[in-house]
This record gives structure tokens, C-alpha cells and sequence, in this order.
């Protein structure tokens, strides 16, 4: 079943207009929300974020969120999800083709679930990651429908057989085409700073927290490509990958190839959260 407007239908059931500003212009924001034993995790904070990208480019969202609440969590009882992801996006809308906003058009939303176990191997065993040049567009922080920039990076590091493409922006690393990205210096977590250059991660902002509660230094603060070869751990946070421990950087071996004590660490605090 999917979640189509306001009701539950079959996806056969659905049609999507060739004017739809999503299909046409990427006009549109989006979330990625993981359930775990049949419950959305963290789905306040997805929402909020949803709120604000959807504010950020003038979209009135077209359900509160109780009501918003109460339809995903018939979606997820629905299609007898335990353990995967929720995706659901809003865009503005079927209107007439022009660059500029519709004077009159009624917001789309959609969302449907999709099975996915957690990536137990790349967790034990970490991942190897490429560096690329971040050409994504200024409003990073915007979780929008334009990602061609970031496709582009992630197949660069497919084409690499690589897992993860981190992206440097004139010499400083911001994050992962689909993550965000830590590194640890000298026992000290750093990330990049939560502004317009990077997505404000929900589990980039549950790791900062479970490293203050465990005492581990954490600065957001930017880093060049060369701290991050050198860094004595590195690892990467999302929706989908939680905790993930970086191994190798293009040709460069991260803490011998092995995944670090502090990674293990909030590895360990975040799965107490899941469980």
C-alpha cells in the first residue's frame, strides 16, 4: 500500500501528472525514515525537518503533523513493515509549466515503505569511500528532490567500487553524497558545521549527542582533505547506515584499516537506542 494524499491505495492505483513540479523541476522536499521492531525512529525530528525544508521553499505541508502521524503509522501497519524505511516526499503540485511558482496549486504528498535489514557487514567490517568535488547548489541544508549532484558523486565511487563518495568543497571535506561525515583527531570527534553546506543529519545530530553523554569531544568545525587521510578514525552517519565505520579514503588506509575504539563505542551507544 502506498500513501497517496491523504489515503491508503494500491501504488497501481496512482497517477502522477507530467506537470507535477516534482517530475519537472525537483520542485520538492523529502524524508528518509528508518523503522526498527515496526517503529518509526526518531520520527518527530524527521518531520520537523521536514516542516522546515518544505518552509524553506515555500511549500505549505498539507497535513498537521498528527494527522501525518496517525496516516504513517497506518502505512507501516499496512504493508507489515518490521525493519526498514519510510519514504515520503511532498511537492508542490500539478500546475502548468512555467519556472516560477503556480499561482494556484495543491501540494502532493506521497510515501511508501520499503523492507531493508540493517548493513550488518559494512557495520563489523567498515567501508571503503572516494573523494569527489561538491558541485551540489548552495541549500544543502534543504533535503530537496534535486539530487543529481549527489547521484553524480555516488556513482563516481560505484564506478570505483567504492561504497560512499565524500565531498570536499574548495579544500574543505563537508560530507558524504548520501551521509554525513566524522572524523577523530587526537581522541576529538570534528564534523563539518551544521550550515547551508551540509544536511542536517538526524543521526549526525544523535551521535553528537551520545558523544557528550560519553564525554567525547566533539567539534563541528571545518577540515581539509589531508586531515581526514591522516584522521585516526573516520566514519559515516545516516538514516540507512547509522554508525559506519570508514576504513580507506581513495588510496589511503584510515586507523589501519581497521574500525576505530571510539567508532566502536558510539556504534555500541547507538544500537542500545535501536534496540
Amino acid at each position: 500500500m502506498i500513501l497517496y494524499r491523504d489515503q491508503l491505495v494500491e501504488r497501481t492505483e496512482i497517477h502522477i501528472d507530467i506537470e507535477d513540479r516534482g517530475y519537472q523541476f525537483g520542485d520538492g522536499v523529502y524524508e528518509v525514515i528508518r523503522v526498527y521492531h515496526q517503529q518509526p525512529f526518531y520520527l518527530d525530528a524527521h518531520l520537523e525537518r521536514l516542516k522546515r525544508s518544505a518552509e524553506a521553499i515555500e511549500i505549505n505541508l498539507p497535513y498537521g503533523f498528527n494527522q501525518l502521524k496517525v496516516k504513517l503509522a497506518e502505512l507501516v501497519a499496512q504493508n507489515q513493515l518490521v525493519q526498514g524505511n519510510v519514504y515520503l516526499q511532498v511537492t508542490r503540485g500539478v500546475a502548468s509549466r512555467t519556472h516560477h511558482f503556480p499561482v494556484k496549486s495543491e501540494p502532493i504528498l506521497v510515501a511508501y515503505t520499503q523492507q531493508n535489514d540493517r548493513p550488518i557487514q559494512a557495520l563489523n567490517k567498515g567501508v571503503h569511500t572516494v573523494t569527489t568535488e561538491d558541485i551540489r547548489w548552495l541549500r544543502c541544508d534543504i533535503k530537496s528532490l534535486n539530487l543529481l549532484g549527489a547521484v553524480l558523486a555516488k556513482q563516481k565511487a560505484v564506478q570505483q567500487h567504492a561504497h560512499e563518495a565524500i565531498l570536499v568543497r574548495e579544500g574543505v571535506v563537508t560530507e558524504g553524497s548520501s551521509t554525513n561525515l566524522f572524523i577523530v583527531e587526537n581522541g576529538q570527534l570534528l564534523t563539518h558545521p551544521a550550515n547551508h553546506l551540509i544536511l542536517h543529519g538526524i543521526t549526525r545530530q544523535i551521535v553528537i549527542s551520545i558523544a557528550e553523554d560519553l564525554q567525547i569531544p566533539v567539534k563541528e568545525t571545518h577540515f581539509s582533505k589531508e586531515q581526514l587521510y591522516q584522521a585516526d578514525e573516520c566514519f559515516i552517519t545516516s538514516t540507512t547506515m547509522e554508525v559506519c565505520p570508514v576504513i580507506q579514503v581513495d588510496d589511503r588506509e584510515i586507523g589501519r584499516g581497521q574500525p576505530g575504539k571510539i567508532t566502536r563505542k558510539l556504534q555500541n551507544a547507538f544500537y542500545q537506542l535501536i534496540s
